[in-house]
C-alpha cells in the first residue's frame, strides 16, 4: 500500500499533442526528459518514494521510464502502472506497444481501473492516481483536454502541483 504523503502522480500530453511527435531526438524532447529526471530527483530528495504512471504514450512514457531509471539509483522507489482498461497498449503502434510492455514489466504493481474501455475511463484513471497522491507533476502547454482537467482536479483536491512546460526549457549545461 502506497502512503499518500509520499506518493506522486503524473499527467502530460500524448505524442500527438507534443510538437516533436515521435521524434524523441528533438532538442525540446531531450530537454523535457532531462527536466522530468531532475524534478524526480528533487522530489525523491523531498521524501517521495511512490509514483503512479497512467501508461499513455508520450509524456506518461517519459515519466514512467524516468521513474524506473530513478529506481536504479534508489531501490526504495516504487512505480505503479494505473491502466485505464485492459488492452490500452493495442491502440499504439507496434513500437509503442513494445515500449508499453517493457515499462509495465518494470512496474512494481499494475492496477486496472475498468474491465473494458468506457468513455470516461481515462479520467477515472487520472482521478484514481490523484486521489492517492500528494503531488502531481504535469507536462502542460495550456491546451484544453485531459491534462488540464487532471490539473484542475488535483488543485481542487489540494495536491501540490509542479508544472513543466512542453517547450522553452533551458538548454542543458555542459558539466
Amino acid at each position: 500500500m502506497m502512503k499518500r504523503e509520499i506518493t506522486c502522480c503524473f499527467t502530460g500530453h500524448r505524442t500527438a499533442k507534443l510538437p516533436w511527435g515521435e521524434n524523441e531526438d528533438a532538442p525540446d524532447c531531450r530537454r523535457l526528459k532531462a527536466a522530468i529526471a531532475d524534478v524526480l530527483e528533487a522530489v525523491y530528495t523531498a521524501g517521495y518514494r511512490c509514483f503512479f504512471c497512467g501508461m499513455a504514450d508520450g509524456a506518461d512514457m517519459y515519466f514512467g521510464e524516468a521513474v524506473a531509471a530513478l529506481r536504479e539509483e534508489h531501490p526504495d522507489v516504487r512505480l505503479e502502472a494505473a491502466v485505464p482498461f485492459p488492452g490500452q497498449e493495442r491502440r499504439l503502434s507496434a513500437a509503442g506497444q513494445a515500449r508499453y510492455i517493457r515499462l509495465k514489466q518494470r512496474c512494481d504493481a499494475v492496477t486496472v481501473i475498468r474491465p473494458k474501455y468506457t468513455r470516461g475511463c481515462m479520467m477515472e484513471r487520472n482521478r484514481y492516481m490523484v486521489d492517492r497522491s500528494a503531488l502531481l507533476i504535469a507536462v502542460y502547454d495550456g491546451r484544453q483536454g485531459g491534462t488540464k482537467s487532471t490539473i484542475h482536479y488535483a488543485a481542487a483536491r489540494g495536491l501540490e502541483i509542479i508544472e513543466l512546460p512542453v517547450t522553452g526549457l533551458p538548454e542543458e549545461s555542459a558539466d
